[in-house]
């Protein structure tokens, strides 16, 4: 088995790579739709569940826009630039597609 992200070998058992910290394999996720009215609202509902590792926001196209590492959920003064910039997307784009990756 190797990692995705920087290649290296790992054995069977692995659930993470030694060297890089990736996790290796599918974590639990889910996609939801939001149009941009309601796009801030849910990520903040979502960092809110706990259970959350990161979070993508992608434009209609599949484009990355925006993606929040579970750590900023974590403390408010690293989640507010997140979410202005959240605020940001939502006047440029009309639907979006979140991505939540969920701990185990």
């Amino acid at each position: 088995m190797r990692c995705d992200e920087c290649g290296t070998d790992l054995p069977a058992i692995a659930q993470y790579c030694f060297k890089c910290g990736t996790r290796v394999g599918k974590a639990p996720s889910e996609e939801f739709s939001v149009n941009s009215d309601d796009l801030v609202k849910k990520v903040k509902d979502l960092l809110h569940e706990g259970n959350v590792r990161r979070i993508i926001v992608r434009d209609e196209q599949g484009r990355v826009l925006l993606e929040v590492p579970a750590a900023a959920g974590l403390i408010g003064a690293i989640l507010a630039p997140w979410l202005a910039a959240l605020g940001a997307i939502a006047a440029l784009v009309t639907e979006c597609k979140i991505s939540v990756e969920r701990r185990d």
